[in-house]
C-alpha cells in the first residue's frame, strides 16, 4: 500500500499512476482539488488498480496523523509513501522576498516534509520505502533562486538523516529532483520512484537522484 501526497496532478499524479500499474494500491492525497484527485483515482481504476483519495493538510501534523490513521484503518499497513506535495518557487532576487513569504514556503515545503516524513517513520512497516520529491535548487547557485536553494537543500539534507535513522529496519529514504522542466511533465519520474520501492532498488538509500 502506497500514499502518495500531492497525488491529484502533476509528479504526484504520475507517481501514482506508475505505483497502480505496478500493483499498489495507492492513497491519492490531496489539499485543494478533489476533482483533480478524484480523476486520478477514476483513471487507475478504469485500469483495475485500487485507488481513493484522502484530503490531508500536509503542514498540519494532526491533519497527517489522520492521512496514515486512515490509510491503515482501510487496508491494513503502509508499504510506501511519496511526498510530491509541495508549492512551486517563483524566481525573485533576495532583497525582493519579505520574511512573511519565506516563513510560508518553508512551511509548504520543508515543514510538510518533515511531518509527512515524520509520521512515515513511525508507520511505514520494516522494509518500506519513502521518497522525497525535491527540486534541482539544492545543487544548484542560480541567480534569483535563493529560496529554491534554500529549500531543496534542506529536504535533501533531511532525506540523508532519516535514511540513517531507518536502516535498521531496512526502510530506504531517498530524494528525487526533476531537474528544469516544468515540473510534472517527466515521464521518468513514475518508473524511477517505482524502480526506488522496488526489491531491486533496495539496496539505494539516502540518496538525490537528479532526472533530467
Amino acid at each position: 500500500m502506497a500514499i502518495v501526497t500531492g497525488g491529484s496532478g502533476g509528479i504526484g499524479r504520475e507517481v501514482a499512476r506508475t505505483l497502480a500499474s505496478r500493483g499498489y494500491g495507492v492513497v491519492v492525497s490531496y489539499t485543494r482539488s478533489q476533482r483533480d484527485a478524484d480523476a486520478v483515482v477514476e483513471e487507475i481504476t478504469a485500469a483495475a488498480g485500487t485507488a481513493l483519495t484522502v484530503r490531508a493538510d500536509v503542514t498540519d501534523e494532526l491533519d497527517v496523523e489522520r492521512l496514515f490513521t486512515e490509510t491503515i484503518e482501510m487496508f491494513g499497513g503502509i508499504d510506501v509513501v511519496v511526498h510530491a506535495a509541495a508549492r512551486r518557487m517563483t524566481s525573485v532576487p533576495v532583497i525582493g522576498y519579505d520574511l512573511g513569504s519565506v516563513d510560508a514556503l518553508l512551511r509548504a515545503n520543508v515543514h510538510s516534509t518533515f511531518a509527512v516524513n515524520q509520521q512515515a517513520a513511525r508507520d511505514v512497516r520494516d522494509g518500506g520505502a519513502i521518497v522525497n520529491v525535491s527540486g534541482a535548487g539544492g545543487a544548484t547557485a542560480s541567480p534569483t533562486g535563493a529560496l529554491d536553494a534554500l529549500s531543496t537543500a534542506a529536504v535533501n539534507a533531511f532525506t540523508q538523516v532519516l535514511a540513517r535513522e531507518l536502516r535498521p529496519r531496512a526502510i530506504t529514504v531517498n530524494a528525487i529532483a526533476p531537474g528544469p522542466h516544468a515540473p510534472g511533465t517527466s515521464s521518468a519520474v513514475g518508473p524511477v520512484v517505482a524502480f526506488l520501492v522496488s526489491e531491486d532498488g533496495h539496496a539505494i538509500n539516502g540518496q538525490l537522484i537528479q532526472i533530467q
